[in-house]
Parts: C-alpha cells; sequence; structure tokens
C-alpha cells in the first residue's frame, strides 16, 4: 500500500468516528453535510471537509488504475538531508534534494509502450499520465502537462544567468525539472522532467 493509499484509509478511520461521536455534523447551505461525506468516504475519497493539521497539502489523488480519487489531504514529506539519502539514490538526492539535473539521455526517456501514471520516486504523489508524454529530442522524459496543476510546484528559477520555471513535487517539495513554452498541442508547453525524480507504474486491471 503506497503513502497516499494509506493516507486516504487512515482519514477514511478518522472521518468515520468523529462522525460515530458527533463531531462531524456540519450545516453547509442549511442542511447537513453528514450523508454526503460519508459517502465520499465509502466511495474511496477523503472528505473534503475533515479537519487537517499544518503541513498537509492537498493533492488530486489516483489509483494505479488510473482512477481519479478526486482531491486528498495528505500529510507533506519532510525528512532530514539523512533521512533523504537513505530513502534516495545518489543521483535522484543530487537532483530532487539539490536541484541538479540529470545527464540527458542517461535514463529512460521514450513514452513508456503500455498505459499508466508516473509518480514521484520520493513519495508516490501521481504527477503525470503517460498519455502526455512525448519525444522532445532533448533526452529527458518531456509531458505537454502534469496529470494535476495541484500536484506540481511552480517557482522562479534565476540560476545560470538563465530565467526558467522550476517544477517541484507538491507532496514532498523535490525538484523535478523545468517547463518550457515550447511543447506541442493542446498546451504549447514541454515539462522537461529528470526521469530519475519518476517512477512508472503501468494501468492495473
Amino acid at each position: 500500500m503506497s503513502r497516499i493509499d494509506e493516507t486516504l484509509a487512515m482519514d477514511r478511520r478518522r472521518f468515520l468516528r468523529a462522525a460515530l461521536s458527533g463531531g462531524a455534523l456540519l450545516a453547509v447551505g442549511g442542511s447537513f453535510a453528514l450523508p454526503r461525506l460519508l459517502a465520499a468516504g465509502a466511495e474511496g475519497g477523503v472528505p473534503a471537509l475533515v479537519h487537517t493539521p499544518p503541513g498537509d497539502v492537498l493533492l488530486e489523488c489516483y489509483a494505479d488504475d488510473g482512477r481519479d480519487l478526486g482531491p486528498c489531504r495528505v500529510h507533506r514529506l519532510v525528512l532530514s538531508d539523512a533521512e533523504w539519502r537513505a530513502r534516495l539514490s545518489p543521483l535522484a538526492f543530487e537532483v530532487m534534494r539539490r536541484d541538479g539535473t540529470e545527464r540527458a539521455f542517461s535514463g529512460p526517456h521514450e513514452r513508456p509502450a503500455h498505459p499508466g501514471i508516473f509518480r514521484c520516486v520520493a513519495c508516490a504523489t501521481a504527477l503525470y499520465d503517460a498519455a502526455t508524454e512525448f519525444d522532445s529530442g532533448t533526452g529527458w522524459p518531456s509531458f505537454w502537462e502534469p496529470i494535476a496543476k495541484r500536484n506540481v510546484i511552480e517557482t522562479r528559477d534565476d540560476s545560470f544567468g538563465m530565467e526558467r520555471i522550476a517544477i517541484s513535487c507538491a507532496g514532498c517539495d523535490s525538484h523535478l525539472g523545468h517547463v518550457f513554452d515550447d511543447g506541442p498541442r493542446p498546451t504549447g508547453l514541454r515539462y522537461c522532467m529528470n526521469s530519475v525524480a519518476l517512477r512508472f507504474v503501468a494501468r492495473t486491471g
């Protein structure tokens, strides 16, 4: 079970305990939202009105079979350098925690033969659908859009005397790559990622 799946299960149990104790009777628009929240929990989603502590982040969660599970709150993964080094390969640590870049053509960069999704190596957040990958000729995996905008963070990067937009994972704030405006239709964008930061999961079912 992935970290996101574990979080979903934990939040559903927390919500049901609160509902049984009467703490989840929330009025929305003059009517109680409890039945709707219970239905969301039963369908595998995380109720949007459950209290979340500081440090949580709202992501769009996906099952490995490609199903969109909807918005879910997970705890942002925060580790020490020593813990990150133990969790990641040396190259992944350099890229993801030190804003490095892998050598072009050094890792998988072509669209997989099977449908699936790309997850963050560090925290399993869903990042890209394989259907949006294209051959950019750059030697890095390239996509024309993320699987969900909320799952990535865009920040200005002025390093090396260039103005770029860096992309990081919203689930753990790890560097993934950059986005450029020379991509194909329909977005015209090229999300140029480091392959070492991605884990491909073939679609099940």
